[in-house]
């Protein structure tokens, strides 16, 4: 039975910073273990939303149904909305349900500004796009935990800023532990600096 990834998605949620730890963890190519993972979409709703690229997605499962015991990782994109209001605020605390849980959660751009107002970032090593965009969230204690990295994978907690899509999957691929250490660096060899010596190790594996 494979193991389940909840995808969380909303209006004008970041399509692209969230495909490549998707699309391979969905694969399984090069996973210690045969087989890869189901991606599921959860909506606040099950009403379909709109992805900032245009993407009409509709929402396997809607939020009140998720529990972090069915789930290996719940993701939350960025999007417009996370700095427009209150709307998306729901996610932030489901986030930490799934951590109290020790259920990973991994959030890009926008979203790690959700998290920092719910004080989910303010005993956890972290980033984002830079600090001062965090310390104009309301609630956000945390700036002591703030790494200056392309993603940061800070215990059950994984962060990255809007242009590192790569590296949040990297980090993402690292706490779920499906990847060889050194299939893991080809791979983000290949992703990242479309380095070739890379595509021998994958082929390799």
């Amino acid at each position: 039975m494979k193991k389940i990834v909840h995808h969380a998605v909303y209006d004008t949620f970041a399509d692209w910073e969230t495909g490549h730890a998707t699309a391979h963890l969905r694969n399984g190519r090069y996973h210690r273990e045969p087989g890869g993972y189901e991606i599921v979409t959860v909506g606040l709703t099950t009403d379909p939303v709109v992805s900032m690229g245009g993407l009409r997605v509709t929402p396997d499962l809607a939020l009140d149904q998720l529990s972090p015991a069915a789930s290996a990782l719940l993701v939350l994109p960025g999007a417009d909305l996370w700095d427009a209001g209150p709307s998306l605020a729901p996610f932030a605390v489901k986030a930490g349900e799934f951590l109290e849980a020790g259920v990973p959660v991994a959030a890009i751009c926008g979203a790690t500004a959700g998290l920092a107002r719910e004080g989910l970032l303010d005993s956890r090593d972290h980033t984002s796009a830079v600090v001062q965009y965090l310390e104009a969230q309301e609630g956000y204690a945390g700036a002591k935990h703030y790494l200056d990295r392309d993603a940061v994978l800070g215990g059950d907690l994984i962060t990255a800023g809007p242009t590192e899509p790569v590296a949040f999957a990297r980090e993402i691929f690292r706490r779920l532990d499906i990847y060889r250490p050194e299939v893991l660096d080809a791979w983000f060899r290949l992703f990242a600096n479309s380095d070739p010596s890379a595509f021998e190790v994958l082929m390799a594996a």
